[in-house]
């Protein structure tokens, strides 16, 4: 069954997520919705999802002085789930690349045939 567009795009934040905790397990989560562009509410809600599923765990440490931050592990599970979402995602976007690929020759040959305008071409006179 295939997913849902709003799962998909979850699962691309979810990713971006397992991504950011890799490089700076350290990071707030403040600075992780400033970095994916998402809302603070958004990541709280993918990291809670994360760590209930047992993908990621959380551990407090001293940052400085008397504030206490959190550290963010992947767990083994994690990992594999990490690796999972990146073949599928890796594997939609080959599709929509090919699809890409397919529709800008299709639409090339179109403008050939109908004689595209010299703004059309690049300077080897090929259709853009």
């Amino acid at each position: 069954m295939p997913a849902t567009i709003s799962s998909q795009l979850e699962s691309e934040k979810a990713l971006q997520i397992f991504r950011e905790i890799d490089r700076s397990p350290e990071m707030s989560q403040r600075m992780l919705a400033s970095r994916l562009g998402i809302s603070l509410g958004k990541v709280n809600f993918l990291m809670n999802a994360l760590i209930g599923k047992g993908f990621v765990k959380v551990e407090n440490f001293k940052k400085s002085g008397n504030k206490i931050a959190y550290l963010y592990n992947i767990t083994p599970g994690g990992i594999e789930e990490k690796i999972r979402m990146t073949y599928l995602f890796l594997k939609r976007k080959t599709a929509e690349y090919e699809q890409l690929e397919l529709d800008i020759r299709q639409l090339q040959e179109e403008m050939q045939q109908n004689g595209a305008p010299a703004e059309a071409r690049n300077q080897r006179g090929d259709i853009l």
